[in-house]
């Protein structure tokens, strides 16, 4: 996945914007809260994060190509160094269940006016 193809993929979703942070990184979030990010340069580029299910944290930074993301490990977010290994329907599927995760525990008011909740 590329950076068009993040953008692409993320901006779909109810509520997304995209935001460049800390120089390097593209940043989708919902109503204020980050799901994902594309590092844009640098060593890293390329590399993706994002946020997991508490479950599946430990079981995926136990796969080649993933690592605890830095700076947000504590919030179970994982970091994709090696996205080709990976494919491009895992890493939709993926970011798509953060960006469920964090829209979940928006208010209810803020969901509702996205549509997200009834």
């Amino acid at each position: 996945m590329d950076e068009a193809g993040f953008r692409t993929l993320t901006t779909d979703w109810a509520g997304t914007c995209h935001a460049v942070k800390w120089d390097d990184d593209l940043v989708a979030s919902v109503a204020g809260k980050m799901y994902a990010l594309y590092c844009l340069r640098g060593v890293h580029a390329g590399k993706l994060s994002f946020k997991v299910p508490d479950e599946s944290f430990l079981p995926l930074t136990e796969q080649p190509g993933i690592i605890p993301a830095p700076y947000a490990a504590r919030y179970k977010w994982i970091a994709v160094i090696e996205p080709q290994r990976h494919g491009d329907a895992w890493l939709r599927q993926m970011i798509h269940q953060s960006y469920t995760l964090v829209a979940a525990r928006l208010p209810r008011k803020i969901r509702r006016e996205l549509g997200l909740a009834p």
